[in-house]
């Protein structure tokens, strides 16, 4: 149905992504995930899982290090913002040390996709 606007970042794998979003009197209504917009942006990775969780004001959410399990992650704030960071964590990689932030939020709707490859975002 909709289009997304699809930016790499300057660490390899990072994408911020802007949904296509239809507004009316009633609200709007937007795709989070098409696997057809995904995969012709260049993004053809597989969810297998959905999760979704609410922090109060002031809250900072921990460490995700997955070296075992590893998964990717589509992040977005559903009310409210939330600066979103991801560092890179990967020995021998060009940006290592690096990170790249976002600011996700009710009202710009963006999406940051942190790939199972660069396991450290908080």
């Amino acid at each position: 149905m909709g289009k997304i606007k699809v930016t790499a970042c300057d660490i390899k794998g990072l994408y911020v992504i802007e949904p296509t979003v239809f507004k009316d009197e009633r609200g709007y209504f937007m795709e989070t995930y098409n696997q057809n917009d995904f995969k012709e942006a260049g993004l053809d990775m597989v969810f297998v899982q959905d999760n979704q969780s609410m922090s109060v004001k002031g809250v900072l959410r921990g460490l995700h290090y997955q070296k075992q399990f590893p998964q990717g992650k589509l992040v977005r704030a559903v009310r409210g913002r939330v600066f979103d960071v991801a560092v890179d964590l990967r020995a021998g990689s060009e940006t290592y040390g690096k990170w790249f932030g976002v600011e996700l939020s009710a009202e710009n709707k963006k999406q940051f996709y942190i790939p199972e490859a660069l396991p450290t975002d908080f």
